[in-house]
């Protein structure tokens, strides 16, 4: 349940960050806004390494797969159309497909293990969960 509710608070906060992050585009512009939404991240990572709070092994850098070091470029586009897309249709509606591309994105990669993740076995009530959410989804964007 708790991390159930830790991936709930994450929701909460990409909501957020997503809004924060297009109020800062509009001053300062789209690519500079995800630059320094990236910026201001790396150095609260590198302080909250500093304070102790790493538990990890940086000397297994070399050990990880070369694309989970993606992430990173990942993370670049991500900021970047979350808030291409919520200052052109607000947070909502954005959110809203986000959530689905996620979801169904999540479907796929559960279904194959990629990454070197446990297959899940994909069924009829995954798929109808997926056409729930995605009609659920166009329900919220229609007018």
């Amino acid at each position: 349940m708790l991390a159930l509710l830790l991936a709930a608070l994450s929701g909460l906060l990409m909501a957020l960050q997503g809004s924060l992050n297009s109020a800062l585009s509009k001053t300062i512009g789209l690519l500079e806004a995800t630059f320094v939404v990236q910026v201001v991240g790396s150095l609260t990572g590198v302080l909250l390494l500093l304070s102790g709070l790493g538990q990890g092994n940086w000397q297994k850098f070399r050990e990880a797969p070369w694309y989970t070091y993606l992430g990173g470029i990942i993370g670049v586009a991500i900021v970047y159309l979350v808030v291409a897309s919520i200052s052109k249709v607000g947070v909502a509606p954005a959110t809203t497909a986000i959530i689905v591309g996620q979801v169904t994105t999540a479907a796929v990669v559960d279904f194959f293990g990629w990454f070197g993740l446990e297959p899940v076995p994909f069924n009829l009530w995954k798929g109808v969960g997926l056409l729930l959410l995605a009609g659920g989804a166009w329900l919220l964007l229609s007018r």
